[in-house]
């Protein structure tokens, strides 16, 4: 008998950032590959639900058939009421990219709530699902969860398709950096960085949705003071085309990062054979591989800055990464390994569920 499972997410599916184009991507590719998947939309206000949200989690989750397996996306899994997660007659699979309360920036007694009560959630999770070996390690050390019942899905990707024309660098060289406008994502730390190299020839282009109003407000100010309004572009959200062309001109990828489960972005800049200039945070070190690109210490815009400019003047450096960068790019999983862990994550689960019936 075919499996049927259900995957809850928050929000728009199309949505541009890496923990939205994994999820969508997984569960187009759990019905490709012939496990019929249904998408159970839910109002996008995770991981703070109004009233209105955690009533409509709770009648739709009730909604579904008795043993259905069911992929809980990690905004609600790790927020959601314990007591419901707890009544569902259903094989819960979490995914969790990482966990809510080590989201960079929230106040100390915030981010011990939030882990205390997903720790509280976990204890409900038939199996869960992370994208790197990095989350593992977190769950098992810091929540407890056994490492029997955690599987790693490493993000697939999809390889660009060649363009109808070649595409030229841009000049002066392109710093592309490409993450929502958070304080986790550390763009003030790369336009501090920037700073220290103003007279270099360079340009360079942020790209993401505003996540945090108040940290786009002090990007903006910080990019003025600093004179960069004609140097540093903030594009917000760009289409696919648009955002593939910046990636065929760019002569190099920086992310100033304080912490990352995975960091899809990084991927993708090995697939378009990027040297990749980011942070020795979260898993960072697991997901870019070594000679392709930098690492420097977080919050610390002179070894940022010193790591860009090796890049920027030194041709033989970035011509090895950006060649070491193109080959780990190549040989980067495919959506379909993904949705093979996932589907076999759902089977765990549902032998699980009926071993407490």
């Amino acid at each position: 008998m075919t499996l049927h499972a259900a995957f809850a997410i928050p929000g728009d599916l199309n949505t541009r950032t890496g923990g939205y184009i994994y999820e969508r991507r997984m569960l187009e590719t759990l019905n490709a590959i012939g496990l019929p998947t249904a998408h159970v939309a839910l109002m996008p206000s995770w991981p703070h639900p109004t009233p209105q949200a955690e009533a409509e989690l709770a009648e739709k989750l009730r909604a579904l058939a008795p043993g259905t397996p069911l992929i809980l996306d990690g905004l609600v899994f790790g927020s959601m009421d314990t007591a419901l997660l707890a009544s569902l007659d259903l094989p819960v699979v979490a995914m969790l990219h990482h966990p809510l309360g080590l989201e960079a920036g929230l106040p100390p007694d915030v981010a011990r709530a939030l882990i205390d009560h997903e720790t509280a959630n976990l204890r409900h999770a038939d199996h869960v699902v992370v994208p790197s070996p990095h989350t593992r390690a977190i769950l098992i050390e810091q929540f407890g969860v056994a490492p029997e019942n955690i599987s790693i899905a490493l993000p697939g990707f999809d390889r660009p398709t060649p363009p109808g024309t070649p595409v030229p660098k841009a000049a002066p060289p392109l710093i592309l950096s490409v993450g929502i406008i958070c304080e986790r994502k550390g763009h003030d730390v790369l336009l501090a960085a920037l700073d220290r190299l103003r007279d270099l020839p360079w340009q360079a282009a942020i790209v993401g949705l505003t996540h945090d109003r108040g940290v786009e407000a002090a990007l903006h100010r910080q990019r003025a003071a600093l004179g960069f309004d004609a140097r540093v572009t903030f594009t917000g959200v760009i289409p696919a085309a648009a955002l593939d062309r910046l990636w065929r001109q760019a002569h190099l990828f920086a992310l100033a990062t304080r912490y990352e489960g995975y960091g899809m972005v990084l991927s993708e800049a090995l697939l378009h054979g990027l040297p990749v200039v980011s942070c020795t945070v979260g898993a960072v070190p697991d997901t870019l591989p070594p000679g392709a690109g930098i690492l420097t210490p977080p919050d610390d815009p002179a070894a940022f800055a010193t790591a860009l400019e090796r890049l920027l003047t030194d041709p033989a450096t970035h011509a090895a990464m950006a060649a070491t960068a193109r080959a780990e790019g190549a040989a980067l999983p495919r959506w379909e390994e993904a949705a093979a862990v996932m589907a076999r994550a759902l089977a765990r689960a549902a032998a699980r569920a009926a071993g407490r019936g």
